[in-house]
């Protein structure tokens, strides 16, 4: 992922200041060199770079951050503070039209992504809620028309064409389509161009004059570096984006542009897209990402994938058979393959702290195809009862797998251990319940007279049979 060289110097810069304990105003001047060179290297803006050292500094090197009790600590506090603030304090959402349909006009540089990411943001809104309608306004590359169809299938989106005519008029009737059939948001893919090139930047500017979008939103390619941040800024100068997308951030790229865009064109990263898939796309916390960058993982944003792909059905049944004790290989099965829609086993590890450290290569995806075919290779019964499996079916699983027996039995004590650590938490979940219904069976028996405020009923019955 993006930022993974700036997050291990970072890393680096900051268990230097905690080994000091006490900090001095050196320490920390070296400390804010290291990070200058750190952000510098990851392909951030020199201006950036510059201010942000600059606020650091003059808030790290204060009287109440020196002499604390843990200094190092606050200086991260600081940094990370500075970083949220530096890719925009508030989560930005997309400007939502009064009366819809909601236009959206996205446009980049040929090969940013633009397309495809069209299609992702399409299908983010509309499990969302929304109702949006996919436009086709590229007439000028080949088979765009047709790799927006394809996309927009496999996102659940209509997609609105009317061949390679004017991309105004089509821009135009597509708004109309959308209000005769209840789309509430428009997204116009439009041609990918050269910021250099004025007779399509003019296009560009027709479009937006006769349909004036409620969200201008560019796409630019995180490989691209710091010139990134210029295409932004010549898009803006131009157009007047409203925000901007920011594809392959998963890729092995420095990141700084990131870090850049909003300081020098004032525009907020409203989503970043993570992978190939169109599941691969989030909405840009810069609260996280900041987390993100300082190794402190990002749970939330995990969680929140979780969500998309885990039915809620499926999981209440999954608890059941937990509780139970009937969890099997088949449900090991399922689970497998909602961790693998969830996205690669190393973009998931990075989301929980400290999950950057891990080494790669113990962060194999084909791990899951391994443990798919063993269990695949089981029968009905296998799969229900493991216990069954001697040493001549575990041959025979293997074989069928393409595995070793070995494989087979790491499977299978893993499955073991599972089971053990689930039956733990399933009676002292049945322990917890048993005391407090014996509690409850003692508070029956207490006697409350000298309890103030407990003895009313009581003396009141007294009274009664007096």
């Amino acid at each position: 992922m993006a930022f993974e060289g700036l997050s291990d110097k970072l890393s680096n810069v900051f268990k230097k200041l905690k080994s000091h304990g006490r900090l001095t105003e050196s320490d920390v001047k070296e400390a804010m060199r290291e990070v200058r060179l750190a952000l510098l290297e990851a392909d951030v803006s020199y201006k950036v770079v510059k201010d942000f050292v600059a606020k650091v500094s003059e808030r790290a090197i204060g009287e109440d951050v020196l002499s604390s009790l843990t200094p190092a600590q606050q200086v991260i506090k600081i940094v990370n503070d500075e970083l949220i603030q530096l890719m925009g304090n508030d989560n930005a959402r997309i400007n939502i039209a009064s009366k819809p349909p909601t236009v959206m006009m996205m446009c980049g540089l040929q090969g940013s992504g633009k397309t495809t990411h069209s299609a992702k943001l399409a299908k983010y809104l509309k499990a969302e809620g929304h109702r949006p309608l996919l436009v086709a306004c590229d007439v000028y590359r080949p088979a765009a028309i047709q790799q927006l169809q394809v996309v927009g299938e496999k996102a659940g989106v209509p997609v609105f064409e009317m061949g390679q005519i004017d991309p105004v008029k089509i821009a135009v009737e597509s708004v109309k389509h959308a209000k005769d059939y209840g789309h509430d948001i428009v997204i116009l893919d439009t041609a990918g161009r050269l910021h250099i090139d004025t007779e399509l930047m003019q296009e560009l500017q027709d479009v937006k004059a006769a349909t004036n979008p409620d969200e201008i939103m560019l796409v630019v390619d995180a490989m691209t570096g710091q010139d990134a941040v210029n295409v932004a800024k010549a898009f803006d100068d131009a157009l007047g984006i409203d925000s901007v997308l920011m594809s392959k951030l998963d890729s092995d790229t420095r990141g700084g542009a990131a870090l850049s865009v909003l300081a020098v064109t004032g525009k907020p990263i409203k989503f970043v897209g993570m992978g190939e898939k169109l599941d691969e796309f989030e909405k840009f916390h810069p609260k996280r990402m900041a987390s993100r960058i300082l190794g402190m993982g990002d749970v939330l944003t995990l969680i929140e994938r979780a969500e998309t792909v885990i039915d809620h059905r499926d999981a209440e049944k999954l608890t059941r058979k937990l509780q139970e004790q009937k969890f099997d290989m088949n449900d090991l099965l399922d689970q497998l393959r909602q961790i693998r829609k969830m996205g690669s086993l190393k973009s998931i590890v990075s989301m929980f702290p400290g999950g950057d450290k891990i080494d790669d290569s113990a962060l194999d995806d084909r791990q899951f195809d391994r443990l798919e075919a063993i269990i695949l290779s089981m029968t009905k019964a296998e799969r229900e009862k493991p216990a069954i499996i001697n040493p001549s079916r575990k041959r025979r699983i293997a074989a069928g797998s393409g595995m070793k027996v070995e494989d087979v039995n790491r499977l299978l004590k893993q499955f073991e251990q599972m089971q053990k650590v689930m039956k733990q938490f399933t009676n002292k979940g049945k322990k917890q319940k048993a005391m407090l219904r014996q509690a409850r069976r003692s508070m029956v028996g207490m006697n409350f007279d000298n309890v103030p405020g407990m003895n009313q009923g009581n003396s009141k019955k007294a009274k009664r049979k007096k």
